[in-house]
């Protein structure tokens, strides 16, 4: 039997084969023009599996799962140059890069909500730190890449002295998305 990834130790937890298997059958259909459901950069993004014991390693998946990203993100660019120009591509990119900049301007400690009382969420050092990187790139044209911003690690804090993590997941999350329509 072939799998698409190698998989963990009986003992250990990796992602479901079935559901992993499914999934990318069902993205290469839709890639190759022979699927008739839409899938869609952000989707391939927000798509989680299952943990089960002896399932696929996570590394693997996880690199494959930004590869797959990466290639619907440069096919919808290519349609959408096709369809409406560069210039209008930038301004799209520019407009989604607009709704960022407002948390980007903030001051440090307040760019996000805190995490709800004993609830962990994010230290907020670290999550200002790559908004810094951001403005960086923004204002300044620093480098940064969608794979240090998917890559990026915080450290963890509780309450008030944290930023809640739905919010800084979805700000880093659409981050990357304007990242990935520039590379």
């Amino acid at each position: 039997m072939t799998t698409l990834f190698r998989t963990v130790g009986r003992l250990r937890s990796g992602y479901d084969p079935a559901q992993v298997d499914e999934f990318f059958s069902r993205a290469r259909r839709v890639y190759e023009g022979d699927g008739h459901e839409p899938l869609t950069a952000a989707e391939v993004r927000e798509t989680a599996f299952d943990l089960v014991r002896g399932g696929y390693a996570t590394g693997p998946v996880d690199a494959a799962m930004d590869r797959l990203e990466r290639a619907f993100v440069a096919r919808q660019r290519t349609e959408f140059i096709a369809a409406n120009g560069q210039q209008a591509w930038m301004d799209h990119l520019a407009g989604q890069a607009r709704t960022l900049y407002g948390r980007l301007t903030r001051p440090d400690g307040e760019r996000f909500a805190p995490a709800r009382r004993g609830q962990q969420g994010y230290l907020p050092e670290d999550v200002d730190a790559l908004c810094h990187r951001l403005v960086d790139y923004f204002d300044h044209g620093q480098s940064l890449t969608s794979e240090e911003v998917r890559g990026a690690t915080f450290r963890r804090a509780r309450g008030a002295k944290a930023y809640g993590e739905p919010a800084v997941d979805a700000f880093c999350a659409r981050a990357v998305e304007v990242l990935l329509g520039v590379e």
